[in-house]
């Protein structure tokens, strides 16, 4: 059967052809990959929430299908921006994009597990057993952060700037600040169950070791062989290096516009 990438660039032809949108159904990782290909070929995007969490859909106002569909009907979009990643050695054209989060550390280990747990016991229970999980065996990820070596439990790097408190916080009010929002669990002596308890509680803002900035570009270099990395709830094997940033207002996408 064909892939998803080669169903939503066949469905983008079909919508250049006769002057229409692209459109999507499902949850933030198919969103994110419909996102790349309507912005290559300068489509808008429609987006139907139906995955589990819907980060993106919810942070443009759309809580179910009928959003769209009014948004839609009413000819209502906003241009939004899109990051991406880079790996070492590869052109920018071949980027990977993201709508909403990239993350290094143990991070991606939590995201399989929680998607492992999730139909079994509910997402947030799933999110718990696998901090829980991760933080009894990880270990803290030594990087090159913009050129200084860091050791890290986590790097999150989020398209646009998130509100609330914590090293992955999950709501956006602005989708096209042209900013990547930057976060770090620095690694050291902090006992786990302490590391643990803070980001459960959301605290990690107000502990030391917790970091945050707000930038256009990142640099990760000396990334360990074997370490995963995660973009929008998908997991992939990280390259050595790789440059994150930006590209402003690149997709235009339905919303309502009294949200």
């Amino acid at each position: 059967p064909p892939s998803l990438l080669e169903l939503l660039e066949k469905a983008a032809r079909r919508a250049a052809e006769v002057g229409g949108a692209l459109g999507v159904c499902g949850g933030d990782g198919t969103v994110s990959a419909a996102a790349a290909v309507a912005a290559r070929e300068g489509l808008p995007l429609a987006v139907l929430p139906g995955g589990t969490l819907n980060h993106f859909a919810y942070d443009l106002g759309l809580e179910t299908v009928d959003d769209t569909c009014r948004a839609v009907t009413a000819g209502q979009a906003v241009a939004v921006d899109l990051a991406r990643f880079t790996a070492d050695g590869a052109a920018t054209s071949t980027a990977t994009h993201y709508v909403n989060t990239f993350s290094i550390g143990c991070y991606p280990e939590m995201v399989r597990i929680r998607e492992r747990w999730a139909g079994r016991v509910g997402s947030w229970a799933a999110e718990v057993l696998a901090a829980a999980q991760v933080l009894r065996t990880a270990e803290p990820l030594d990087l090159v952060i913009n050129g200084k070596r860091r050791a890290v439990w986590m790097l999150f790097v989020g398209n646009c700037s998130y509100r609330g408190v914590g090293s992955a916080p999950a709501s956006r009010h602005d989708l096209a600040d042209g900013l990547l929002d930057v976060r770090m669990v620095h690694g050291g002596r902090l006992p786990r169950a302490r590391l643990l308890s803070a980001a459960l509680l959301g605290v990690l803002r107000r502990s030391p070791v917790h970091a945050e900035a707000r930038l256009r570009h990142l640099r990760v270099d000396e990334i360990p062989e074997g370490a995963d990395l995660a973009y929008d709830g998908e997991i992939t094997r990280a390259p050595r290096g790789l440059t994150l940033d930006k590209v402003n207002e690149a997709l235009r996408v339905y919303r309502p516009l009294e949200v």
